[in-house]
């Protein structure tokens, strides 16, 4: 039977499956830190590149293995490099490419560590970094020089959900130097929604910690792109530079979750569409971040560039004072007060001053993120019970 290219659906669960000779259906935990060889010249051809096979689990374990294999290909990537943190796949990412003298022009628009480590630490290093609105690429354009070597953004945007056009930006970036690397956070909608890769950037990275593994039990992150950049990251910025490596339990966890990715993101874009419609008509609420609705700045580009549906994250900015949103958001009873997103509850949180507290009130409002501005991960709940919550704390601010 000739090989066919499976959906989806068909991909999440089955993609890098390899049966143990016990026949387990569900692969296992190889909770080893290292691997036995049969003699010394075996070690030897492995440590050399001579030979396929494991030698520490710091460098390669049979669990992680199989869900890299599997991200790799929902993503549509010919490779892909666990990480025990998202953090930790976007700094292995850019270190990979990364030396002193080099430039990165970068969304003004980040999750806020991300920002942090762009904005502050990685600056320390000798790496300049320029941060533009990225919703229009001609900003991408003008901040472009003979030293960028990455261009970096996430789309949608945390927390504004604003909307990037991947093929413009990278077209652009690749117009001034074919060998930039042009790098897509891709957490928010996920590979069911969203392919960077298909549209012209050069490397994906994501936190699994979201809607990947999808059940607020895992720290995770991926970094996908092509053999030979994803083999350089792990002998580079994973081995050497930051070893944050993923441990094989959340490998099987992840695995776990990813069968039902596809299922999970359908309901969660379901309920988002219904929430930010609910949001949008009433009175406490002044604005309405979600890329589903046709009123969205960025909505023309979403739909060119997502499938599937528009995701699971929103925000709204509220007709209040900070503190009187912090009332009405503690008011709140089957939503939960937490960050990360994702998961099958549906969480709040006001992003000033949690995910993004790392920006100076000035950079706040560069970003277009303001102190009334609070983010939802619409979860897996009756959405009639999520949208009752929410009206019943509003209705309060009307």
């Amino acid at each position: 039977m000739a090989k066919k290219e499976f959906g989806f659906a068909t991909t999440q669960i089955h993609a890098g499956t390899h049966r143990e000779d016990n026949g387990a259906l569900a692969f296992p935990i190889y909770a080893t830190s290292t691997f036995v060889f049969d003699n010394v010249e075996q070690g030897a051809a492995r440590f050399a590149g001579e030979e396929e096979g494991y030698i520490y689990s710091r460098l390669g374990n049979p669990s992680v293995t199989q869900v890299e294999e599997k991200v790799a290909a929902l993503e549509g990537g010919e490779a892909a490099m666990a990480t025990a943190s998202g953090m930790g796949a976007i700094s292995a990412a850019l270190w990979s490419i990364l030396e002193a003298g080099d430039e990165v022009v970068a969304s003004d628009t980040l999750y806020g560590c991300t920002f942090a480590l762009l904005n502050t630490d990685i600056q320390k290093f000798g790496v300049k970094v320029t941060f533009v609105d990225m919703g229009d690429p001609e900003n991408v354009k003008k901040a472009l020089t003979e030293k960028t070597k990455v261009v970096y953004f996430e789309t949608p945007c945390n927390p504004t959900l604003k909307i990037v056009d991947i093929a413009a930006v990278s077209k652009m970036a690749h117009d001034c130097n074919p060998e930039i690397k042009v790098v897509v956070d891709n957490t928010f909608p996920s590979p069911y929604l969203q392919n960077p890769l298909k549209l012209g950037a050069d490397v994906v990275v994501c936190s699994a910690t979201k809607y990947i593994n999808g059940h607020g039990d895992v720290i995770a992150g991926f970094v996908v792109g092509d053999a030979e950049y994803i083999m350089n990251t792990k002998m580079t910025g994973l081995k050497n530079m930051t070893g944050t490596v993923m441990s094989p339990f959340s490998a099987f966890l992840i695995n776990r979750g990813l069968k039902t990715l596809n299922l999970r993101m359908e309901r969660h874009c379901a309920n988002a569409m219904k929430v930010a419609e609910f949001l949008h008509d009433h009175p406490a609420v002044d604005k309405v971040y979600y890329p589903g609705l046709p009123d969205f700045e960025g909505h023309e580009i979403a739909k060119k560039q997502m499938h599937n549906g528009f995701g699971g994250m929103l925000a709204m900015e509220l007709k209040a004072s900070r503190d009187e949103v912090a009332a009405a958001i503690n008011k709140l009873q089957l939503c939960t007060l937490a960050v990360s997103l994702g998961d099958a509850e549906t969480l709040v949180e006001h992003a000033a001053t949690m995910t993004h507290s790392t920006y100076t009130k000035e950079e706040l409002a560069a970003s277009g993120i303001s102190e009334g501005l609070v983010r939802i991960s619409v979860g897996l709940e009756d959405v009639e019970d999520i949208i009752d919550d929410l009206k019943t704390v509003l209705d309060t601010l009307v």
